[in-house]
């Protein structure tokens, strides 16, 4: 049982004016990280023809109909411009062979696609995709909202694809893998 004392926002019972407590960070990104998650490298092409990507867990699906995706991108990233101005970023989900991709496009460096440009190819608006990825979502800006830290920008898909290859995974800041447990 978790002390009600580490439960961020929790108020005793009948109790309205408690101060909520203030979480520690470290400790709360520990229990988020409880939560295994894909691993995305999301890729656009600003109206200027600037080339922007990086590393993500932060991916979701929101509809089917209209089919409709979201992520989300913390407001000091120097990339954060360019996607505000971009009309289309691309999803590449990775396969578990492709650490090495997650890796270079978490990097703090300021030309991501140096040194692996050959591996993406043109998508919709120049935006590059992944030619080898586990599944694409090419995707069409259609909102972005502010929340608390991030900006969360939703998607409208236009095209994906996908194969058959093992995800890469992240759980408890490490990479893994997802097996099924059972035939």
């Amino acid at each position: 049982m978790i002390p009600a004392t580490r439960i961020a926002g929790f108020r005793p019972p009948g109790v309205c004016d408690t101060p909520i407590p203030q979480p520690d960070l470290r400790d709360l990104r520990n229990a988020l990280g409880k939560f295994a998650t894909g691993v995305c490298v999301i890729t656009t092409r600003g109206p200027d023809g600037k080339l922007e990507g990086l590393t993500a867990n932060s991916f979701c699906s929101v509809s089917l109909d209209p089919p409709i995706v979201l992520w989300s991108l913390r407001k000091d990233a120097g990339s954060l411009p360019t996607f505000e101005r971009a009309t289309h970023f691309c999803i590449n989900i990775l396969h578990a062979r492709q650490v090495a991709m997650s890796q270079h496009f978490c990097s703090p460096r300021l030309n991501k696609f140096e040194g692996c440009s050959a591996e993406f190819t043109d998508g919709l608006d120049g935006v590059p995709i992944l030619r080898d990825a586990l599944a694409t979502f090419e995707c069409e800006q259609v909102e972005r909202h502010c929340v608390g830290d991030h900006i969360v920008f939703y998607g409208a898909v236009r095209r994906y694809a996908y194969s058959q290859e093992s995800p890469l995974a992240f759980h408890a800041g490490s990479y893994t893998t997802i097996q099924p447990l059972c035939d």
